[in-house]
């Protein structure tokens, strides 16, 4: 059987732009709520006003009497459902609320649906009901609740790890931190929401859903209505970002879809931006300990990170912000310890760099603090404790190139210049001005997934994998891996994804999906190239006739002996000789246990950012923000560059701006909405510098891709937070940092 070589081609690498581009700002790209099949129902959910409680009384006939209501559905006479909300049949399931009973256990939740033919209608009808509720005193904050111990570890329940012994290494500390950082609740605000068109045909079904994991998501949904995934038809061909929450089915969407059943007609739920609030997860607050020790040459140690992290009354998921201590950083002794806290709060779940972007705000600042002890440069503290190996495991890094992200990061900045004394530096308009810096880390996941590709006679192809685009170019940077897997242009491929009824493309989270669908893309191109190669040198009109045992690969809709570019032959002429209007192939990608195994797989980076603070008014401006990042194979420079400026601003607004804050008397979100939930705005975002830093990995994937959507966060909460205290020389310890916190330092 020929060989074939496994390569990228000359579309990968390219700063393509965007192939959904026009569409969606043309407005021809169709979103979710977009879909109106006939005779739609609309739903309106009605979200508990208390935190804590029992839902008394509803006006059930008032609602069904105003104009329009077709169907109000309360716990009272919810229609049954077929299987456990409980259970946890996949393994991004949580146990939702669906109307169970008339318990309240978190404001948002939904106690009441109503269908309408109008959405005026539904909106109100669901005002109409106008519930009354037994409340009891919410729990919304760290210290209202006891704190409980991880008894089984696993998704969404980190368990306690320990490397050495921390005990001696804190006894062998020269110098010493002990310093705690508080982190707020964060929501998901993708631009689109939450959505739903559901319509069953018997027991069939088909979803207008934004997903993150179709596959995924059709098995939860088969479990929940006792039906096989396969008559599931979920289409997601566009998301209005996702960052995590769209990859777990939520109480709204399977409310919609059993009432439509119910109704026997299609309906759609929307959510309004203040019912985002509370039922499709959040990033969920922590408490953060962090008691760090270096000796007289300043390497740690002992590095001992404890978090207290809340959840829900009825399901558990931890922030696992400890954990990101475990394998940045040289110590002989490593402990990461996680505690939860039962709060009258929704389930939070993953939210861009889930873990990693709350431990490494505190992380990064308990460094500086202790660089600051110890007398070090906070650069040169962490280059000499730079670790070689995976912290406490030992493993080789599959491949890392920090030492070159901080040095070209730091010589973009000028950090060089960096007085080591806080509140030394002022600008010309009398603005304190600090430096700080932080480190970006975070892991290279892959998930299972499966493609197919058909090419045709006239040379061109269609590659097809049941993927997600959440805008951040998937459908760019899939389309060029697979062009080069099948080795046609790229404007010769077509790309076919967003349907769950294609090969499944795994899960767009964890930055993982480029390699995981890509992957499998190139693979099933390949399967197509080494069907060619057999054919084209049985052939005995083909130039490749006799060249069985050679090694081939394709390039440009010819294939070729490897090597040899004067030998070769089209794939139009092959399939011809065939008497083949077309060839198919299928490929599946996933990560060799044996690479697990063997190998620590992250992507790394640093971050330096510059800030000016007002002396009188503590008011802060984030000036400069320089990340130079390594994060293996780059398939689009473009979209690479900008998802990691995504991920900077995110942190900016991590670390000064994003907060939800509860009323202590209704448990109430008190700033549900884009006016009062503040994230960064483009007057936020002033200097803006990403560097790519080239980087070789053969052992993360066949294709030595790793993952560039969440590392950004990670070193710029810290970096900011580190450039505020070089400014003013006051240390804050909660994010996100408010001039009331400079004011009151005072």
């Amino acid at each position: 059987m020929p060989d074939t070589l496994t390569r990228f081609g000359s579309n990968s690498g390219q700063p393509t732009t965007r192939r959904d581009g026009i569409a969606k700002v043309t407005g021809q790209a169709t979103f979710a709520a977009d879909n109106h099949p006939e005779g739609m129902l609309h739903a309106v959910y009605v979200p508990a006003g208390i935190a804590r409680g029992r839902v008394a009384h509803l006006e059930v006939e008032a609602a069904r009497a105003h104009p329009g209501v077709t169907h109000v559905i309360t716990p009272g006479n919810r229609p049954d459902l077929p299987g456990d909300p409980d259970a946890k049949p996949t393994r991004f399931s949580f146990r939702i609320e669906v109307l169970q009973d008339d318990t309240v256990r978190y404001a948002g939740q939904p106690i009441a649906l109503v269908l309408a033919e109008t959405l005026e209608a539904a909106t109100e009808g669901a005002r109409l009901l106008a519930p009354r509720y037994e409340a009891e005193p919410p729990r919304t904050g760290l210290d209202d609740n006891a704190p409980f111990a991880v008894e089984e570890p696993g998704f969404g329940a980190p368990g306690d790890t320990v490397h050495g012994d921390p005990e001696a290494g804190h006894a062998a500390a020269a110098t010493s931190i002990d310093a705690t950082y508080d982190t707020p609740p964060q929501y998901h605000n993708a631009m689109e929401s939450h959505a739903v068109v559901a319509q069953w045909d018997g027991d069939r079904l088909t979803l207008d859903t934004p997903s993150q994991a179709l596959a995924m998501s059709c098995a939860a949904y088969a479990h929940l209505f006792g039906i096989e995934a396969a008559d599931i038809t979920l289409r997601s061909p566009y998301l209005g970002g996702g960052f995590g929450s769209k990859a777990i089915p939520n109480g709204p969407m399977v409310l919609a879809i059993l009432a439509a059943r119910e109704a026997g007609r299609p309906v759609k739920l929307s959510l309004t931006r203040r019912q985002m609030f509370g039922p499709v997860g959040h990033r969920g607050a922590t408490r953060q300990r962090l008691r760090l020790g270096c000796d007289a040459d300043g390497r740690l140690t002992v590095i001992d990170h404890e978090t207290l992290a809340a959840t829900s009354t009825f399901e558990t998921f931890l922030e696992s912000a400890s954990n990101a201590s475990q394998g940045l950083y040289a110590s002989s002794a490593i402990r990461s310890a996680h505690q939860g806290v039962r709060l009258d709060v929704g389930t939070p779940g993953p939210m861009r760099a889930p873990g990693e972007a709350s431990g490494s705000a505190a992380l990064e600042c308990a460094m500086d603090e202790l660089a600051q002890a110890a007398g070090i440069d906070p650069l040169e503290f962490r280059l000499r404790n730079y670790a070689e190996t995976e912290p406490g495991t030992g493993k080789p890094y599959s491949s890392k190139a920090l030492r070159e992200c901080y040095a070209r990061g730091a010589e973009a900045f000028g950090w060089a210049d960096r007085p080591a004394r806080p509140g030394t530096m002022r600008s010309t308009d009398g603005k304190l001005v600090g430096w700080g810096m932080g480190t970006a880390f975070f892991p290279s996941p892959m998930f299972a997934a499966e493609a197919r590709a058909t090419l045709r006679a006239d040379g061109s192809a269609t590659l097809e994998t049941g993927g997600a685009d959440m805008g951040q170019g998937a459908w760019t940077a899939l389309a060029q891996i697979a062009a080069d897997g099948i080795g046609l242009p790229l404007d010769r491929v077509e790309l076919r994804s967003g349907l769950s009824t294609l090969p499944d493309g795994g899960v767009a989270g964890g930055s993982g999906h480029t390699a995981t669908a890509g992957g499998a893309l190139h693979s099933a191109g390949g399967d197509v190239v080494r069907q060619l190669s057999e054919l084209a040198s049985g052939q005995p009109d083909s130039p490749l006739f006799g060249a069985g045992n050679a090694t081939f690969e394709a390039r440009g809709g010819r294939l070729q002996i490897a090597g040899d570019d004067g030998r070769g032959d089209a794939f139009a002429d092959i399939l011809a000789r065939a008497g083949l209007s077309e060839l198919t192939g299928s490929g599946s990608a996933s990560r060799p246990d044996a690479d697990s195994r063997d190998y620590a797989m992250n992507s790394h980076g640093a971050v330096f950012a510059e800030v000016a603070v007002d002396p009188d008014l503590g008011q802060i401006r984030v000036r400069r923000l320089v990340g130079a990042f390594a994060a293996g194979r780059i398939v689009n420079p473009r979209l690479a560059e900008s998802q990691l400026m995504g991920g900077m601003i995110w942190g900016l607004s991590f670390a000064l701006h994003e907060a939800a804050v509860h009323d202590p008397r209704s448990g109430r979100i008190l700033n549900a909405d884009l006016a009062e939930y503040r994230v960064p705005v483009n007057a936020d975002v002033q200097g803006l510098e990403v560097i790519t830093v080239e980087e070789d990995d053969p052992h993360v994937n066949a294709l030595g891709i790793k993952g560039v959507g969440e590392i950004g966060i990670t070193g710029t909460v810290g970096a900011i937070a580190n450039a505020v205290w070089h400014a003013t020389g006051t240390r804050v310890r909660r994010f996100p940092i408010g001039l009331a916190d400079l004011l009151a330092a005072e």
